[in-house]
């Protein structure tokens, strides 16, 4: 079963912005740390940005670190991972994820997370 619903990815030129989003599916996962992470093509999946379950921790991989921002809305039980000056090695499916087992880590590991979504797909065009 579907549990988390990724939106807003598409096709953008270099230096361009998408902001993605995603909420649950089904029962409310507001109160737990939340994730985006992506997979390129030939890639395994990696991490790209987490936030804690009250939107005060953030982390960041270096890659895009300074270019991408992950907040949330636990009103709208919604994550949104806002991405500015893309690049064409941003190119990706990318997936937001939570974890539910534990309230208090924010991780950066693919393990960690329990619950995942389908993936958006955004490619970043030279």
């Amino acid at each position: 079963q579907v549990e988390l619903v990724e939106s807003g990815g598409g096709l953008v030129q270099a230096d361009g912005s998408l902001r993605l989003s995603c909420a649950p599916s089904g029962r409310p996962l507001y109160g737990f740390s939340k994730g985006w992470f992506r997979r390129a093509p030939g890639n395994e999946r990696e991490f790209v940005a987490g936030i804690g379950r009250n939107g005060a921790r953030t982390v960041y991989a270096d890659s895009v670190k300074d270019r991408f921002t992950i907040s949330r809305d636990n009103v709208k039980d919604t994550v949104y991972l806002q991405m500015n000056s893309l690049k064409p090695e941003d190119t990706a499916v990318y997936y937001c994820a939570v974890d539910s087992q534990n309230s208090y880590r924010l991780g950066r590991n693919v393990w960690e997370y329990d619950v995942w979504g389908q993936g958006t797909q955004v490619t970043v065009s030279p």
